[in-house]
């Protein structure tokens, strides 16, 4: 049986080590050094590389991670019991680079918050449960834990949850694409003001796949770069550069 957030909450997170992998060096990490005088937001998963850990639970606080940092949250935890290998090439796959990933590879971790569930039945032996959390200086303030329910559920342990919690009044910035290619200065120049304007942005370059057809068919025009933001297109360089001294003016 889970264990319910009312047990948890006010208590101090599994004190464990960590057998990581950063830079490519194996380190051992601890409790303490992830969680001690730090705000961290910590979400747990079953496995790297699984449906919706990958489409859409990681995807989601990497893209919000600047939103949460702004709201005084030091780092983004993702902690599944896997080993450090996948967990690193996993993120890497990603494009996760505002995430954190802790590989769990023994479930001492995930045993200790009483998460561990046994999986076998479909091939993966002891995982975490899915969930999420808020620690500050290594006490639980507030976790959200997937009901428990068949298959896998995913409801409460999401990025917008946790950020309602912790600011219900935070502006969420809306999904940003880009359309580039490579060497072009317009380009950086227009991925450049989208970072000064604190924007997280999916970069898709010119290859044999993406080209000047594709950028066509998509945008209507057949210069680089092409930049969407909330699915609205708003074009190149140009007319980035106006559209954030347009909404300055207003």
């Amino acid at each position: 049986m889970l264990p319910t957030p009312e047990s948890l909450e006010g208590k101090p997170v599994p004190n464990v080590t960590f057998k990581a992998r950063p830079n490519d060096q194996w380190k051992d990490i601890t409790s303490d050094d992830l969680f001690k005088g730090r705000t961290v937001v910590v979400f747990s998963l079953p496995g790297a590389y699984t449906p919706t850990c990958s489409s859409t639970h990681l995807p989601r606080y990497n893209e919000l991670a600047p939103v949460f940092k702004q709201h005084g949250v030091d780092e983004i935890i993702c902690i599944s019991v896997n080993d450090a290998f996948v967990m690193n090439e996993w993120k890497v796959g990603q494009d996760a680079e505002n995430i954190t990933v802790i590989p769990d590879g023994n479930g001492d971790f995930s045993e200790g918050m009483g998460m561990l569930v046994d999986k076998r039945n479909i091939g993966f032996g002891m995982r975490s449960w899915r969930y999420s959390m808020l620690v500050k200086d290594g006490i639980i303030e507030k976790i959200f834990i997937e009901a428990d329910k068949e298959g896998d559920p995913f409801e409460v342990s999401d990025a917008e949850t946790m950020l309602r919690h912790i600011s219900p009044d935070a502006q969420v910035p809306e999904p940003v694409v880009v359309f580039s290619k490579p060497g072009c200065p317009h380009c950086a120049r227009a991925k450049a003001t989208l970072k000064a304007h604190g924007l997280q942005f999916t970069e898709i370059s010119q290859d044999r796949k993406i080209n000047s057809s594709v950028l066509r068919a998509v945008s209507g025009q057949s210069t680089w770069p092409q930049v969407f933001i909330g699915g609205k297109l708003i074009g190149n360089a140009d007319a980035v550069d106006a559209y954030f001294g347009a909404a300055k003016a207003a």
